[in-house]
């Protein structure tokens, strides 16, 4: 209670349904959620985070974990686990629950469009041991078998690609604006002028047709959970 009025921490869901309950607020704390969910995650993440789950499509290429979208709570809970400097245990379980938050981009109505290209080593990664990935990868194959969500694997066999040049994610905004983000270190770039995003919308494009098929990379999928 007190590092939420001092704002040391945001309010949860679960405060504030409960402050709702007990002030008889008649709506007005509930209708806060959504914008209080924003300050859970880094400040230089929260603007791509409104805009991301507002998208039209997401296509996003991944080099060196999982797509945040389609982790399980474990398995992000052990990569905010391992930032550097350390976080507390109540900020990786803040940031933990944020990050699953997000996965409501995948049921919303009407759906979005989610292509998710995973690096092979990303998933060859055992975040948390054997324990946390073989549910990771069953969770990814559930994920792949939604109508809204391809998920393809660019297998280390394919030793020169262009994505080369690092991770980006592509969003498509509701009113037609394409959009380009990319982040490292804690900074973030997000772009919107149409030449600059048309050239990273070609190199996915190109990414895309280098990686594995769509069936083939649930195949590859089902090879690594079965080879733990």
């Amino acid at each position: 209670m007190s590092a939420v009025e001092t704002c040391a921490k945001p309010p949860t869901d679960d405060f504030i349904e409960a402050a709702e309950k007990a002030l008889d607020a008649s709506g007005l704390l509930r209708s806060a959620i959504a914008f209080l969910r924003l300050e859970r995650y880094p400040v230089h993440f929260q603007g791509f985070v409104q805009l991301e789950q507002e998208a039209l499509s997401v296509s996003s290429y991944c080099t060196q974990l999982i797509h945040g979208l389609l982790q399980t709570k474990e398995y992000a809970r052990e990569v905010l686990a391992a930032a550097f400097p350390p976080l507390e245990e109540d900020e990786i379980e803040e940031l933990t629950q944020a990050r699953i938050d997000r996965r409501a981009l995948l049921d919303r109505k009407p759906g979005a469009v989610v292509n998710i290209i995973i690096e092979e080593a990303a998933l060859r990664r055992i975040v948390g041991g054997p324990e946390v990935m073989r549910p990771q990868y069953a969770h990814l194959i559930e994920c792949a078998a939604r109508s809204n969500v391809v998920i393809q694997v660019m297998p280390m066999s394919r030793a020169v690609h262009a994505g080369l040049q690092g991770p980006m994610t592509l969003l498509e905004t509701p009113d037609e604006t394409s959009m380009a983000y990319m982040e490292s270190n804690g900074r973030s770039i997000l772009l919107s002028k149409p030449d600059e995003v048309g050239v990273l919308a070609r190199r996915y494009a190109m990414i895309r047709s280098q990686a594995l098929g769509p069936e083939e990379s649930v195949s590859f999928i089902e090879q690594l959970r079965d080879e733990l």
